[in-house]
């Protein structure tokens, strides 16, 4: 293996899409999406643009949903990937970006009603987080805005989760990836790690013998 020294201009080694719905000032529904999250817990920490929308409106309101799209729904993804609920258009994005109010009209997805929070969850994503954004600030740099979102609610996809439990299962569910500006699925799974809450293979067989 010859390891070579680059300089790529992003990171986006291969993270998870997530479609972000957050409430305008005007009451109307902000949907975007962004591949810059990580969980801990019942926290969810998303880094994202400070000059969009999403930005603008967890500065003010800290409902948010987080859904999760699997690889099916990626060309509605990359239809909002051009699109920003900033209006007028901030001067860096106007070369490749066009306001748009109706995000989930302009993608073609679905809200539908969530529970605790008041934006909608989109009803084609199997995973969907209703949560408040507990703590907004800036980045080290001030570049970008880092949020902790605490998870209130989790809906899945019933074809998901593993019949009579809250496990969602690894096998039934996938991901939308994005990998260097580019969308992917998930490939055949390879091992579990020791800490898997559902066990499948040998161990699970030693587990249904007890």
């Amino acid at each position: 293996m010859t390891h070579l020294t680059i300089e790529p201009s992003i990171l986006y080694v291969g993270t998870p899409v997530a479609l972000l719905s957050t409430e305008n000032g005007d009451g109307t529904i902000n949907l975007a999406p962004m591949s810059s999250a990580w969980a801990l817990g019942d926290v969810v920490v998303l880094g994202l643009g400070s000059s969009g929308q999403t930005a603008h409106n967890l500065r003010h309101r800290p409902d948010l949903v987080i859904n999760f799209p699997s690889p099916a729904e990626w060309e509605a993804v990359e239809r909002l990937a051009g699109l920003t609920g900033r209006d007028p258009v901030p001067d860096h994005k106007r070369a490749r970006f066009r306001f748009e109010r109706e995000k989930f009209k302009a993608a073609g997805l679905t809200p539908v009603e969530s529970e605790l929070v008041g934006p909608p969850r989109v009803a084609e994503c199997p995973l969907q987080f209703e949560t408040s954004a507990v703590n907004v600030q800036f980045d080290a740099d001030g570049n970008f805005l880092i949020v902790q979102a605490r998870v209130l609610r989790v809906h899945a996809d019933e074809r998901i989760v593993v019949p009579g439990t809250s496990y969602v299962d690894p096998g039934a569910w996938s991901p939308l990836l994005y990998t260097f500006r580019h969308y992917f699925g998930l490939g055949p799974e390879l091992g579990e790690s020791f800490r898997t809450e559902t066990p499948r293979g040998a161990e699970a067989d030693r587990l249904l013998r007890r």
